[in-house]
């Protein structure tokens, strides 16, 4: 009885699916590895599954055989060969080392250094280069100098301003000042006077009894 052939395609259900993926990976590497024995050969096998899953085998090691693949003849000719990037990084590079060097002539010419390979119209254009960059500079010079000199004059206004503040305080603490010294002269007077009144005490009594005595009259 023969064995039905199996037509080779994608398995529709999962879990078949990954039963056979099983089964075809074990007998995979074991023909892989009666390979190696049989026929001495060298081999390394790497399968990822659908759900991402990593599987290798190999009779010595996978990192030893992929590198005496790289460095095999056949393939160190396409090595050798550029790759489509590698041709447009060169010619990317190549553009912008001759844009560098065009930039670092025009500055050095506007620097007046190398001036004698140039022409009559050359040089004009040069010059009316020269002048717009000139005459940028000058007017952005003159919106700094603008600049400071109205921060210049909005401090002095402030340093006026803190000037006239601190000179009232000091008239403020004059007036004070005065007040309290006519205050102290007021109060020297009247401790005066009244230390005058009070000098001689017993003379006022005498007085003051005599005024009494004098305004009374005697009883029969």
């Amino acid at each position: 009885m023969t064995r039905k052939k199996i037509q080779i395609k994608k398995i529709d259900n999962t879990s078949a699916r990954q039963v056979s993926f099983s089964k075809r990976r074990r007998g995979l590497f074991k023909k892989a590895f009666e390979l190696s024995i049989l026929c001495d050969a060298e081999i390394a096998l790497m399968v990822f599954s659908a759900t991402g899953k990593f599987f290798e085998y190999s009779n010595s090691s996978i990192e030893q055989v992929i590198e005496r693949r790289n460095l095999h003849p056949k393939n160190l000719d396409t090595f050798s060969q550029p790759s489509v990037e590698l041709q447009l990084d060169s010619a990317m590079h190549a553009m912008l080392n001759k844009e560098i060097a065009e930039k670092t002539r025009e500055l050095r010419r506007t620097r007046g250094e190398d001036l004698q390979g140039l022409n009559m119209e050359e040089l004009e254009k040069l010059e009316k280069l020269i002048e717009g960059s000139l005459c940028r500079v000058i007017e952005t010079k003159g919106e700094k100098i603008l600049k400071e000199a109205d921060a210049l004059k909005s401090k002095e206004q402030q340093l006026i301003e803190e000037n006239q503040r601190l000179k009232q305080r000091l008239m403020n603490l004059s007036k004070g000042q005065g007040h309290l010294l006519e205050q102290g002269q007021s109060s020297d007077s009247m401790v005066t006077n009244i230390s005058s009144t009070s000098a001689n005490p017993r003379q006022d009594c005498d007085n003051v009894c005599s005024f009494l005595t004098l305004g009374l009259p005697f009883p029969d």
